[in-house]
């Protein structure tokens, strides 16, 4: 796990180079068929991704946003495969607050075993595998093992949640428990927030893709957390439909 692990750390570098490169010279909003919003900057991180994992591991498909027309009847009988985020936090990316990451998932029998997220501009990597553990590498340092912290006696819950996507449900679900401090956060970086034990706890009850979840699972799960569905159930991936349903991320 350790070498594709780095291999993918290299790769996830690459394309959060491209990203910033189409930050620093400007670019047009389009729109996709569903009216999520699509840069250059997806685009160039998704060839940059594509490239490198295709001459790596050219016997492992991908699953990608910025590829996702894949028939179920074919994704379905794969073992094994990449999903792929190569923006996530498009909405961020445009309003440029810097809350965005690139996410990278090692997938086997539907479930996240590996993830890597980098965030280009703090220039902090994530990675996470069962077999390794959750590392933090900040403008790179040596990776620093990470691990989710569980609230001490009495102690208010720290929660990380959406900063594009408010839910009223997400306000009804946080009356119930002692919370301190409310943090809002722009993408995948939520699930990197627990795992490295600066938040207890990340609902989500607005829908998701598989692609925002996959990586940042793995790695709050290599840290020490769970996440599950809102019933307490495991958390489905490669379904046909590859809208994800509310979850729980908790340290």
């Amino acid at each position: 796990m350790k070498t594709i692990t780095d291999n993918l750390s290299r790769v996830a570098r690459d394309a959060g180079t491209a990203i910033m490169k189409v930050r620093s010279e400007g670019f047009n909003i389009d729109r996709k068929d569903d009216s999520s919003p699509v840069t250059a900057a997806d685009l160039a991180s998704n060839e940059v991704i594509s490239r490198h994992l295709a001459a790596m591991y050219p016997d492992i498909p991908v699953l990608s946003e910025e590829g996702a027309k894949i028939p179920y009847s074919e994704r379905s009988r794969w073992k094994e495969f990449f999903l792929v985020d190569p923006l996530d936090g498009t909405k961020e990316f445009i309003k440029d607050n810097g809350e965005f990451c690139v996410c990278i998932a090692l997938m086997r029998n539907n479930r996240p075993v590996l993830g890597v997220v980098y965030a280009p501009t703090q220039d902090t990597l994530y990675t996470g595998s069962t077999e390794t553990g959750a590392f933090v590498s900040r403008k790179g340092s040596a990776p620093e093992k990470i691990s989710t912290r569980k609230p001490e006696d009495n102690e208010g819950l720290i929660v990380v949640g959406s900063r594009s996507h408010p839910s009223p449900d997400l306000a009804v679900y946080l009356e119930k428990l002692n919370v301190a401090e409310m943090t809002p956060a722009g993408s995948a970086i939520k699930f990197c927030l627990v795992a490295e034990g600066k938040a207890h706890l990340y609902p989500r009850f607005n829908p998701t893709m598989e692609w925002d979840t996959a990586a940042g699972q793995a790695i709050v799960e290599a840290a020490g957390g769970t996440m599950t569905s809102l019933d307490g159930s495991e958390f489905p991936y490669n379904k046909e439909n590859l809208r994800n349903a509310g979850f729980i991320v908790k340290a």
